[in-house]
């Protein structure tokens, strides 16, 4: 039996479809609400659904786990409740590591390229506390994300005891089906998809710094297939641990990401730039690309999907199809 956190969300949902596929024993921990979440969750067999307020409960009643899979959190990077922030992405997490490290069960978890800040510190995946304390998130998200790094890289240096094996994934800019229900959050492939199909051009951001046209802000783009596939690489491989970024170690520009969709929807491109909101203009990234180093010599071996590839599969077999779910 293996538990996925956030397991009706987008992440989670698509490992949970993949645990299923593989005739694994499933329990999702998260709560439905009335946004559609479910519909992530129709398509496979899952044991039971855990709300988060149950779940240190139920953990005490449970036959032995096989793994836990932390997914779940506080994702949005404008969250402002800093309390209920780090209720969920820091004592939770950290409740269930003490908990796997007790009775001996893996632990993977989603960390976040938030946890870089601006970048201007590098993309290293170095879990060493001191390279960790170098990094400055630039909002409460990654702030929160940073600060359960952090921690168990403070409890792995201190020698104290750690599940026999932990993996934190620092998750790029990950598109793909079932993320429909997170509102300002939904990738910018589903957002130009939107904007195409109702017959508008794409809008992009300008870029207000002089050093970068409109639209070449880049990102390193990672399908969410690529994702569940290195986690499920883990669990496959317990004897690998550690902090490890998740993203295709390649960086592409807006303007590459929208004429990708436009491409996948055999329409000609048609781009217009419209001004970065003042509120978003101070934590704004202008450049991600993961260092993948660290988990290719760990043994992960597999290629990470091209941008052009995973957004034509996104667009022509799930966001044009009459069902849009994994």
């Amino acid at each position: 039996m293996i538990l996925v956190t956030g397991g009706a969300g987008f992440i989670g949902s698509n490992i949970v479809a993949s645990l299923a596929a593989r005739g694994e024993e499933v329990v999702v921990c998260d709560r439905l609400r009335s946004d559609g979440k479910w519909r992530n969750l129709a398509r496979h067999l899952v044991a039971e659904i855990v709300a988060p307020e149950a779940l240190l409960g139920w953990l005490g009643r449970v036959p032995p786990l096989r793994a836990v899979v932390h997914m779940g959190a506080i994702s949005a990077t404008t969250e402002r409740d800093g309390d209920l922030t780090a209720a969920t992405n820091i004592a939770l997490p950290l409740a269930l590591w003490e908990w796997c490290a007790a009775h001996a069960v893996p632990f993977v978890y989603a960390s976040s390229a938030a946890t870089y800040g601006d970048g201007s510190a590098g993309f290293d995946d170095d879990p060493a506390p001191e390279a960790l304390a170098r990094l400055r998130p630039l909002n409460l998200y990654g702030w929160s994300k940073h600060v359960f790094d952090r921690r168990v890289a403070d409890l792995v240096a201190r020698g104290r005891p750690r599940p026999p094996q932990w993996a934190g994934l620092k998750f790029f800019n990950v598109y793909g089906p079932n993320e429909y229900h997170k509102g300002p959050m939904i990738s910018v492939v589903k957002r130009k998809a939107d904007e195409i199909a109702g017959g508008k051009p794409a809008t992009l951001f300008r870029s207000h710094r002089s050093d970068i046209p409109d639209g070449h802000q880049a990102r390193d783009f990672v399908w969410v297939g690529d994702c569940v596939d290195v986690v499920l690489w883990l669990l496959d491989h317990p004897q690998v641990s550690g902090l490890f970024n998740v993203g295709t170690g390649t960086a592409r520009t807006y303007v590459d990401l929208a004429r990708a969709v436009f491409a996948a929807m055999n329409r000609a491109p048609e781009i217009v730039f419209v001004d970065t909101p003042e509120h978003l203009r101070a934590q704004y990234q202008y450049f991600t690309r993961a260092r993948m180093e660290r988990l290719r010599a760990a043994g992960y071996d597999r290629p990470f999907t091209p941008l052009e590839d995973g957004v034509a599969t996104y667009v022509r077999d799930y966001l044009l199809a009459p069902d849009p779910y994994r």
